[in-house]
């Protein structure tokens, strides 16, 4: 991957990241999709060689930092969400985008519950339903995600090589 091909992807996590710490209202917050995990799951599906776990790991450890989590939970999420795409990424690249919103809505829902997982082990657990929101606001947004990316990707010239 050359500079300015990775920079379109850097920017594109950066983007994430800054929509995840954005300030929302209080009632919005458990509305608020896991825009990292799904900008990572684009990249892990679309340049399956160049974007993967090591990514996934050190964007899970900021995601850590900058929600004030337990050190590695939502870094083990990214990583497991990650190996996933990267296994079935033909198989999911091929898919319609409602089966692919089928689909990241069960890896992103695997990511939450392990953050949970690990949430609850240390006593820190959420008393409410809603903490699965993301989940399947997440799926919604899925095929525009899709598009704004994957229209990025080739107007940056990305080209997946088979």
């Amino acid at each position: 991957m050359n500079k300015s091909n990775f920079r379109v992807a850097g920017l594109t996590l950066i983007v994430a990241f800054m929509l995840n710490v954005m300030p929302l209202p209080d009632w919005a917050r458990e509305f608020r999709p896991d825009w990292v995990t799904l900008v990572m799951i684009y990249w892990a599906m679309a340049l399956p060689a160049r974007i993967g776990v090591t990514i996934a790991w050190l964007s899970g450890l900021l995601l850590d930092v900058s929600h004030g989590a337990i050190l590695g939970q939502h870094a083990l999420g990214l990583v497991l969400v990650s190996y996933i795409v990267h296994i079935q990424h033909q198989r999911i690249r091929v898919a319609s985008l409602v089966q692919q919103a089928i689909v990241i809505f069960f890896l992103l829902l695997l990511k939450q519950l392990i953050v949970l997982w690990v949430s609850g082990i240390v006593g820190r657990a959420p008393g409410t339903w809603l903490y699965f929101m993301p989940s399947f606001i997440g799926a919604l947004l899925w095929p525009w995600i899709y598009i704004i990316l994957r229209d990025l990707r080739r107007k940056f010239g990305y080209r997946v090589n088979y």
